[in-house]
């Protein structure tokens, strides 16, 4: 659809359509990352250790936006204490090792690959993937 803008008022008619473009991507990218933390999140859960079930119950999303930059974060809120030691494994008092439990990382690269060719294709389609 094209538009008739007079010449006076072509800088103000690119500043919209640029705020609007913006808003629109934006918008999307948001919830494009929304739904992938949704499914970083079950997955995690998913794939705890069952040990007593409330760290496998305790996960958790905690949403914050700064300068247009959103970001989602996937944490335990029961035991965050114990995260990084059944991810990554730790050693024993007595000498030794207990063995890891990846849970967290496996869920991340299993989503966020797919999130970020999504939104390559939200900023080159103006917010929407199609």
């Amino acid at each position: 659809m094209s538009k008739t803008v007079d010449v006076d008022d072509l800088a103000q008619a690119i500043t919209e359509e640029v705020k609007k473009y913006t808003d629109d991507v934006s918008e999307a990218i948001e919830n494009e990352v929304n739904e992938t933390s949704k499914d970083v999140r079950k997955y995690t859960k998913d794939h705890s250790p069952e040990n007593d079930g409330e760290y496998k119950m305790g996960w958790r999303r905690r949403k914050s936006i700064a300068g247009g930059r959103i970001e989602i974060t996937v944490y335990n809120r029961k035991k965050p204490s114990l995260v990084h030691l059944l991810e990554f494994g730790h050693a024993k008092v007595g000498g030794g090792r207990v063995r890891a439990y990846p849970h967290l990382r496996p869920g991340y690269n299993k989503f966020v690959p797919t999130m970020e060719k999504r939104i390559e294709l939200i900023i080159r389609n103006g917010g929407g993937l199609y």
